[in-house]
Order: structure tokens, then C-alpha cells, then sequence
């Protein structure tokens, strides 16, 4: 499925943003220039998804895969329970979109569900070995080209499993366990002229799928 938020959607998602003092560059590594200006955005969800969820990203269960077939089923043009990551991170430099487990079996659905079909039962298994993956997209007009992207946890960068980041935008790939619900985590979108700084509490990872 592809890692895309609808347009019309993002234009409605509240974000709170709070420019950092910091201005200028640093001087870090061997020679090499960094930005010192960050961005420090909330993370939100997008509200009124149905069926509602509140146990975070987890692998593929029995539970999961039906409840993302019951919120596929509901077809639309925009079910919030199958594009929940709309907006997430909401900012000027980038567009963020998540793929997990749970959205690939509700997308497949949805999809279907979308043209007319009876809803299908995706492949559990293929479900099963799907990891979390957040891509970054520079949004038109932006001047910030993506040079990387870190996820944060307890005040140490999780590690990824896959990483791509070219042409200004990028994307990693991490397990399930870095996306736990129980402490916040930051995601760092780190780009060529700012940093963009993403703070996900708690209560809004709960409602990650």
C-alpha cells in the first residue's frame, strides 16, 4: 500500500509548533556543518476513527487482523481508522505517512471494500512479517531536504532495521517494540537546513494501529 496522507485531510489536523531559540550553525564532526535551528512539533492522530483502538502498534494478532478488517470494511473515501497517520507530525517541511501491520490488512480491505467487492480476508502470514515503517516526503514549496531520520526512546536513537533516505526524502523501518505505548518517543526529521522535532506522548501512541 502506498505511505500516502490524503491532502484535503492534513489541511484539518491541529498542531502545535514551538520555534527553538537556536540559530545560526554548529560545528560538528570533521568539517562538517549542521543546523542548529529545530522545530519542536506534538504528534496527534487523527480523531473519530471507527472502530476505535487504544493498544498501540502491536504485531498482527487474531484481534488486530479482525478489527483491521471491521475498520477496512467501512470503505468511504477517507476512513480515519485506516489513514490515522494524516497529519501526524503536521509541519511545514514535511509529510509523514506510517505502515504497519494493522494498516496493510485495513488497506487491503478498504480498497476491496472501495470498488464494490465483499471484503477479503488479507494474508495473516504476510501480515505477520510486516514491520513499522515511517516515510518522510518534503512537502512542495519546502527548502529543507531530508539528511536523516531518528527515532528517540529513553534518550537513545532506536535502532532501525532498514533505512532509505535519497532525494530529500527518506524512510526507516523499525520493530514493534520502539513504538511501545509506555514512555514518549521523539522523531527527529533532520533536514538540510532545520531539524524538525516530533515529540509522540503516551496517550498518542495508544492510538497508533
Amino acid at each position: 500500500m502506498p505511505l500516502t496522507s490524503t491532502p484535503r485531510s492534513r489541511a484539518t489536523v491541529r498542531h502545535v509548533v514551538r520555534w527553538s531559540l537556536g540559530v545560526g550553525f554548529l560545528l560538528a564532526g570533521a568539517g562538517t556543518w549542521v543546523p542548529s535551528a529545530t522545530a519542536q512539533v506534538r504528534a496527534t492522530v487523527r480523531p473519530g476513527s471507527t472502530p476505535p483502538w487504544t493498544k498501540g502498534i502491536l504485531p498482527i494478532s487474531p484481534e488486530s487482523y479482525y478489527h483491521a478488517i471491521e475498520c477496512g470494511s467501512q470503505g468511504g473515501e477517507d476512513p480515519p481508522c485506516v489513514f490515522w497517520d494524516t497529519g501526524l507530525c503536521a509541519n511545514e517541511d514535511f509529510t509523514l505517512a506510517a505502515h504497519s501491520a494493522y494498516k496493510q490488512v485495513a488497506y487491503e480491505v478498504w480498497g476491496t471494500v472501495r470498488n464494490g467487492r465483499p471484503a477479503p480476508q488479507p494474508d495473516f502470514q504476510a501480515a505477520r512479517q510486516t514491520r513499522v515503517t515511517i516515510s518522510a516526503t518534503p512537502i512542495a514549496g519546502a527548502n529543507n531536504p531530508l539528511t536523516d531520520l531518528v527515532l528517540t526512546r529513553g534518550g537513545e536513537p532506536a535502532r532501525p532495521v532498514d533505512r532509505s533516505v535519497s532525494g530529500g526524502a527518506g524512510r526507516a523501518t523499525y520493530d514493534y517494540a520502539a513504538w511501545a505505548p509506555t514512555a514518549a518517543v521523539t522523531l527527529d526529521l533532520v533536514g538540510a537546513a532545520r531539524t524538525i522535532s516530533c515529540i509522540i506522548e503516551p496517550a498518542v501512541l495508544q492510538q497508533f494501529r
